[in-house]
């Protein structure tokens, strides 16, 4: 090979060697897990304010997606929460019966659909969220779809659309256990939707629009009937 040509070869090289470190330096990088808070209560649970004032906290910080749950168990004595559903009680005992566990309680918090605490103590809170672990599938969005990546999950896993509030919402307590109160909310959970199953293979997902004007939106992935959160992501386009 002459002088020549071995320059020609070199150039060249290092002009591949360039092209290719752009692109990877241009490639967007994963985004960390998301470490789901969910928070069960009651407007009509003395015992709950204090929980609801720690995920109020925690809501809108990076890397956490904190889901206020209103459950129903509660509203025949004496104030009827203004926000529970019987879909949000019996996520609540999804849970439990997937932990063999024969009653549910308010207040309940899970993190990642696996590790569980009442909720009114700050630093056991933070202790549980910072020893979270996800190793799911990566979540993303296009338009109306949700995309979701392959993965190995140990069983088949539901897929679950989340839309919440993320205003604080002062709630005035007329009557029951916090009668006479205000109770601020946030990241209040207003729409439960089964997008489907997940078995591990690349799948997309139509997303419905929601009945609500001005709720984020977010997404489970979760071994099917209560068991732990695998992947999680929020829709930018919501924020």
């Amino acid at each position: 090979m002459t002088t020549r040509s071995l320059w020609k070869f070199l150039l060249g090289a290092f002009a591949l060697f360039a092209i290719g470190e752009a692109a990877f330096a241009q490639r967007p990088p994963a985004p960390s897990p998301l470490v789901v808070v969910e928070l069960f209560q009651s407007q009509g649970c003395s015992s709950c304010p204090p929980a609801e004032a720690n995920l109020n906290a925690i809501a809108g910080k990076p890397g956490i997606l904190a889901l206020s749950f209103g459950v129903t168990y509660w509203d025949s004595l004496g104030w009827k929460d203004t926000f529970a559903t019987e879909a949000y009680t019996d996520r609540q005992w999804a849970y439990a019966k997937h932990r063999k566990r024969d009653n549910v309680w308010t207040p309940q918090v899970y993190v990642n659909g696996h590790a569980d605490l009442v909720g009114n103590d700050r630093t056991q809170l933070d202790q549980a969220i910072a020893h979270a672990n996800s190793q799911g599938p990566q979540l993303s969005w296009e338009k109306d779809q949700l995309l979701v990546s392959a993965g190995k999950p140990t069983a088949t896993c539901d897929v679950w659309l989340v839309r919440y509030d993320p205003r604080t919402i002062n709630v005035a307590i007329g009557a029951g256990e916090n009668s006479g109160r205000t109770l601020p909310h946030r990241n209040v959970v207003r729409e439960l939707v089964h997008l489907g199953t997940w078995d591990g293979s690349p799948q997309s997902f139509a997303v419905p629009p929601s009945a609500l004007k001005g709720l984020s939106t977010a997404a489970l992935v979760q071994v099917k009937a209560g068991g732990d959160i695998l992947g999680a992501s929020m829709d930018s386009a919501t924020r």
